[in-house]
């Protein structure tokens, strides 16, 4: 916000210091340049000893000045140009706002200069307001410099261009560094997250590789129980002969037989139960393995998805280091002096 940019900010004030010091002296006039609540900020350039010695010697003219450079800073803040005036002790003044999109960050103030000849009864009568002595505040106002009202007008005109280039200029670098360290901030942070992100990829690929393997496993062992199943139902098969010809056997026995004939029955039926119960457990392995092969494909193609996540990851990261490098050099730049 504008508002919490001080003049500091935009404008390098012992540069700022050296241009008023130079434009006072070759304008042989006083300068000196206050933040947005009329607080110095450089030192004052080329005070007259009317102002600095006299005006400024008692509370009452000191009071007064204050009082006569408000008012002009807040016209030249209200009208946003430069506004001259005439000050409480009859001096020609002027204030030139600074200026960023519109707002007053400070205002240079310049002057203590006359357009005519000094009227000696006007500044007597200030001097006995204000508590100095008369002969030497017109002694004083004879060394005033004297210059036209258009050469006045020019020389608040050129502080007020020169200033407010030096804010736009320092206020568009401000920014900058500004949007520089945010960039910075911003990239850290997503190449942080690319990073985490890039790493949990490779977990997440490591442990899609175990569980391939782990399925692979399960379909070996559900083919080894069919297997060992076929085993079983082929034994049943051979049981249920042997119960069969056992039944034969006992019904040529005739009565001796009989018992041997019930338990040659419970040998079928038992027989017929594995191998039903065998046929049953081959139906579900198959199942499991169909399963097991799709569930295989699916995983395959999340391995495939992840490994090309991985590398979208790493190009992207390096991409990241990359903006954050030039935005590093970036900042740079704009923090250079």
């Amino acid at each position: 916000m504008i508002s919490e940019i001080n003049l500091p900010d935009v404008i390098d004030i012992s540069l700022l210091q050296r241009f008023l010091d130079n434009f006072a002296q070759s304008m042989n006039l006083a300068s000196v340049a206050v933040d947005r609540d009329g607080n110095p900020v450089t030192n004052p350039s080329s005070y007259t000893k009317f102002c600095a010695q006299y005006t400024h010697s008692t509370k009452t003219g000191n009071d007064r000045c204050a009082v006569s450079h408000k008012r002009g800073g807040e016209t030249a803040a209200r009208t946003g140009k430069p506004y001259v005036y005439k000050c409480h002790a009859g001096l020609i003044d002027f204030a030139a706002p600074i200026l960023v999109e519109g707002e007053l960050i400070g205002t240079i103030l310049g002057g203590q200069i006359l357009n005519k000849q000094p009227n000696e009864d006007e500044f007597r009568r200030t001097a006995k307001e204000i508590g100095v002595n008369e002969e030497k505040y017109v002694e004083a106002v004879h060394e005033i410099n004297i210059i036209t009202e258009k050469n006045i007008n020019a020389a608040a005109e050129v502080l007020f261009i020169v200033a407010n280039a030096l804010s736009q200029v320092g206020y568009h670098k401000y920014k900058l560094k500004s949007m520089s360290r945010d960039l910075v901030d911003r990239f850290s942070i997503i190449e942080a997250t690319m990073e985490e992100l890039a790493a949990s990829s490779i977990t997440v690929n490591e442990n899609q590789n175990e569980l391939n393997k782990e399925i692979l496993n399960v379909k070996q062992i559900s083919e080894q129980i069919n297997v060992i199943l076929n085993s079983i139902k082929s034994i049943a098969d051979q049981t249920k002969l042997l119960g069969l010809n056992a039944s034969i056997e006992a019904a040529r026995a005739g009565e001796a037989g009989k018992g041997f004939a019930v338990v040659a029955t419970e040998i079928q039926k038992l027989s017929q139960n594995s191998k039903d119960t065998a046929m049953q457990i081959v139906k579900l392995t198959d199942d499991i393995q169909k399963s097991l092969s799709i569930t295989l494909q699916i995983s395959d193609s999340t391995m495939k998805n992840t490994e090309t996540q991985a590398s979208g990851i790493e190009e992207t990261t390096a991409s990241v280091e990359e903006v954050l490098a030039l935005t590093g050099e970036l900042n740079k730049m704009a923090n250079m002096k």
